[in-house]
């Protein structure tokens, strides 16, 4: 029981060093590996290539994949590329498990004391980081060392001899328990390591440590699938295509494998580096034999997953269940939901002016019923955020997790406001009958369409957080107040003139330049957070007391 526990232990901690590795660099470089994937869809090749690369820095194809599949269902890129990408990402992964398949154990100590010293020094920074990625790969060393040392006593054990006894007779049920180790270890570079190194210390036979590989290539590809279930058909065809890719590998290989034991095998350097090169011989297969084959299998996944009756007239999920594993991608999808709900909140405020001029009570019902899209998209955005691991950002990442959620009750507020406005405008006017003046009418038209490009600049703001627009709009903050207080003295003036029009619809007019001006307060608000950053906001527009001076 002891060595059991002892063998559990080091392959959870192999489990978590994977886990650290890839957390540690995404936070470094997340930004960066996903702009230099949406950039790469030039050709399958280059695409191929750079999902190779991005693989190998973060420790998981999966990763990879879940990123290239959120990039489809985002349309960025399209699915046989996403395809091509994900052909190099399997060659990636099993260039890692090469890697670890020498005598890297004395490189342990170094990474994990060397990680240690700069996370808790630095642990906020790029150099802390890292330092959490070497945390990683040393414990993903240490634990392949304990593997082999938790695993001898255990082969004297006659229970388990007669277990892998009944397992080395059937190819079929190697591949199911590979595959199922690894979609349970969630990292199928973490099972092939320790599958190479017990067959290293014999605790599997050769034959069934291949037949387990070829498993947990499969169950990586089953892992992406089950992640990415509840989202967008364009995200499912990339992980169900990867898997027909997997699967057709899985077919061809599989009956080779006595081929390789009898003539490969003897020319390996030893058993464990005879498993990973089996691994990596799989995935070059399906690779470069397959490439040419993207087209063909994404057009069958299309035909497979057809996209549902109505689709085109649904709005886009941005909120991708399966990029909440990588958190710089999930960050992205909040923003773009963001966006989304700033749309709807333009389109209810573009309807008011609709609704005064032609005093539409329809319309002004439908738009006011737009108000709970609005506030739908606010909560789901607020929930899908707070499922975002805070301890996975960077610090600039942390910044735009919080300008988001700022950016997004500013929305509803918004939302909230213009609802009311309608409500006014139906009981205020609409219903009695009363019309704007002439001149109050060109009042509110002004007021309007400063309001609307105020709240597409905001938005530009939002997306780009550019510091010279961000300055442009709390300009047009201080000429929006100005306009407000004009508006309002005119105003008073013509009742004063005893204006019939603006006596009847004073006090609707008053209060819809006030709610206007602050729609226009809560849009400028997203200015504060960028110009704070980039050091350009005065500490107080108090002038100083006569002591100060």
């Amino acid at each position: 029981m002891k060595h059991l526990l002892n063998l559990l232990a080091a392959v959870a901690l192999l489990v978590w060093g994977t886990h650290l590795v890839r957390t540690g660099v995404l936070r470094v470089f997340g930004a960066k590996l996903r702009a230099i994937l949406a950039r790469s869809m030039g050709n399958r090749f280059t695409a191929a290539l750079t999902g190779m690369g991005v693989t190998a820095l973060v420790q998981s194809s999966t990763a990879t994949s879940l990123m290239t599949s959120s990039f489809v269902g985002q349309g960025l890129i399209t699915l046989p590329a996403a395809l091509a990408v994900m052909r190099g990402a399997d060659v990636g992964t099993a260039l890692m498990s090469v890697l670890f398949s020498f005598d890297l154990s004395w490189l342990s100590p170094l990474f994990i004391f060397v990680g240690v010293v700069l996370f808790i020094s630095r642990q906020a920074t790029t150099a802390g980081h890292l330092g959490h990625a070497l945390i990683g790969l040393g414990l993903m060393l240490l634990a392949l060392e304990m593997v082999v040392q938790a695993s001898g006593p255990m082969l004297a054990s006659p229970v388990i001899r007669a277990m892998l006894g009944s397992v080395s007779s059937d190819i079929v049920m190697e591949i199911v328990l590979g595959a199922l180790l690894a979609v349970l270890a969630y990292s199928s570079l973490a099972i092939v390591l320790l599958i190479a190194a017990m067959a290293a210390s014999s605790v599997v036979p050769l034959d069934v440590a291949l037949g387990l590989v070829l498993g947990a290539n499969l169950g990586s590809g089953l892992l992406a699938v089950l992640t990415t279930a509840k989202s967008a058909i364009e995200v499912r065809r990339v992980t169900v295509g990867n898997m027909v890719f997997k699967l057709l590998g899985v077919l061809l290989v599989a009956p080779f494998i006595g081929l390789w034991l009898r003539h490969v095998q003897p020319y390996m350097p030893g058993t464990a580096q005879g498993v990973v090169l089996f691994h990596l011989g799989y995935n070059v297969i399906i690779s470069v034999g397959f490439i040419g084959f993207t087209q063909w299998v994404a057009r069958w996944v299309a035909h497979l997953l057809p996209q549902p009756t109505g689709a085109q007239d649904q709005r886009p999920h941005h909120l991708d269940p399966s990029a909440l594993s990588t958190p710089s991608l999930a960050i992205s999808c909040a923003a773009r939901e963001a966006l989304h709900q700033a749309d709807v909140v333009e389109t209810m405020l573009r309807g008011v002016l609709d609704v005064i001029k032609k005093n539409d009570l329809q319309l002004a019902e439908r738009l006011r019923k737009m108000d709970d899209e609005v506030d739908g998209l606010y909560s789901s955005i607020k929930y899908y955020l707070t499922k975002i691991s805070r301890e996975a950002l960077g610090e600039a990442e942390s910044r735009r997790w919080t300008d988001i959620i700022s950016f997004t009750i500013n929305m509803e507020q918004v939302g909230d406001i213009i609802e009311r406005v309608l409500i006014d405008i139906e009981d205020k006017k609409i219903r009695k009958g009363r019309q704007f003046s002439e001149a109050g009418m060109d009042e509110i038209n002004e007021l309007h369409a400063r309001l609307i490009d105020n709240l597409r600049l905001a938005m530009s703001v939002f997306l780009n957080g550019n510091v010279r627009d961000a300055q442009k709009l709390l300009e047009e903050k201080a000429r929006f107040r100005d306009l407000e207080r004009a508006y309002s003295a005119t105003h008073l003036a013509r009742l004063s003139d005893k204006t019939v029009q603006s006596i009847e619809t004073s006090s609707l007019h008053i209060d819809l330049i006030s709610e206007l001006k602050r729609i226009n307060s809560l849009l400028c608000s997203v200015a504060y957070p960028i110009l704070e950053s980039a050091g350009a906001l005065a500490p107080s527009r108090l002038r100083p007391t006569v002591d100060q001076v």
